[in-house]
């Protein structure tokens, strides 16, 4: 049974040069996951919540929804206020899934997000949470604008052209479109609010100045169409998300005529 043995201890040394980076990787990316459920819980929470609110009081008496304007209006307002109050679970969901790429000397070790939020405000200030505030409500504006227009404008396009009748397959092919328009419009945004989130200070100063010097120097360092680096996997994610959210919510809106409209 030696020699088996010894055959054993000669295989096993190349093992390690894995599996540390991967339960790296699965503790980053499960450090990362109470930073985005607490994020999704705030952001997504308090979008809807205001995107009701304001719906119904823009509504006429007779029950007769806001029109397009108003709507994307609303989606825009509600998107930039659940951005507002996402951002500091954001900016800690953006340091911690960061943090594993960092070297060892550069890392922030954070252990949950709750944690990240205690040692930024003690380490930097609380403005530090809302770092990026700005970019992310605009991003949230450029999503849900885009996202609402392009959607509305699809479907318009598809019953227009005769092909489609106002059922759940032409609501899927708008939603795709929709999906293709938004992931264009809301990549660069992305690029910015990534950036200036994870930034670090170089000799004293930030290293970006606002949003624009982001665009200008990626642009200028990486090219224009760096800008839309990594569509795909971004629409794979954006996609279903728009589908999903635009089907759901034309069945409410049917369900809504069906039984308030019509009593």
């Amino acid at each position: 049974g030696s020699k088996n043995n010894s055959g054993d201890m000669a295989a096993q040394p190349p093992k390690p040069k894995t599996s540390p980076k991967s339960i790296k990787f699965l503790f980053g990316g499960l450090a990362g996951l109470s930073a985005g459920l607490l994020r999704q819980a705030t952001y997504t929470t308090t979008r809807l919540g205001i995107y009701t609110v304001l719906f119904e009081r823009m509504s006429k008496p007779d029950g007769t929804p806001p029109n397009f304007f108003l709507k994307a209006l609303i989606g825009m307002t509600a998107g930039a206020t659940g951005a507002f109050v996402g951002t500091p679970a954001e900016v800690a969901l953006i340091r911690m899934t960061s943090d594993g790429r960092l070297p060892p000397d550069q890392r922030r070790g954070y252990t949950n997000v709750f944690n990240a939020l205690i040692r930024i405000t003690r380490e930097e200030g609380v403005t530090t949470l809302w770092r990026g505030c700005i970019p992310t409500m605009a991003r949230a504006v450029v999503v849900n604008a885009a996202q609402l227009a392009s959607y509305s404008q699809s479907k318009q396009a598809l019953l227009d052209s005769g092909y489609f009748r106002d059922d759940i397959l032409c609501h899927f092919c708008a939603s795709m479109i929709s999906g293709l328009v938004t992931t264009a419009a809301s990549m660069p945004v992305d690029i910015v609010k990534t950036r200036i989130q994870n930034m670090r200070m170089i000799d004293g100063k930030p290293e970006y100045k606002n949003g624009f010097d982001v665009l200008f120097k990626v642009i200028r360092k990486e090219g224009f169409f760096s800008l839309w680096k990594g569509f795909t996997p971004y629409y794979a994610r954006l996609g279903p998300h728009t589908v999903l959210t635009f089907i759901f919510l034309e069945q409410m809106n049917r369900l809504y005529k069906v039984y308030f409209l019509d009593s």
